[in-house]
């Protein structure tokens, strides 16, 4: 279990800068989309932000951090490549295996009846 850390740092300008993202398309579409021009409605953003806020700098203290997308990519860089296909074990081609009694080869290799 992860405990609770007061000394872990809160990155108060990334989650900042995500909820302004994230409270501009929503504002823009509702009053583009919807042409809601309601003050709740935008003060329901504003409340959202604080719960966006206060949940982030509660799982940064809990110690969550979230990758950013120069770590992702520094990783995907480090990583040996991915092999499309067949595993590098498997490069010996299998043989089809022989029919059964269970098996055709389609309805043309059946003995056709002739028709009266």
């Amino acid at each position: 279990m992860v405990k609770w850390d007061s000394s872990r740092q809160v990155p108060w300008r990334r989650l900042l800068i995500e909820w302004l993202f994230i409270a501009i398309v929503v504002a823009t579409v509702s009053l583009l989309v919807t042409h809601n021009r309601n003050l709740g409605s935008y003060l329901t953003i504003a409340f959202g932000g604080v719960i966006y806020l206060g949940f982030g700098a509660l799982l940064a203290k809990l110690g969550y951090a979230r990758k950013t997308l120069t770590q992702m990519r520094a990783e995907a860089a480090a990583a040996p490549p991915r092999t499309v296909g067949r595993s590098p074990s498997s490069s010996v081609a299998r043989s089809k295996p022989a029919p059964t009694g269970r098996t055709s080869t389609g309805p043309s290799q059946r003995p056709t009846k002739k028709k009266r």
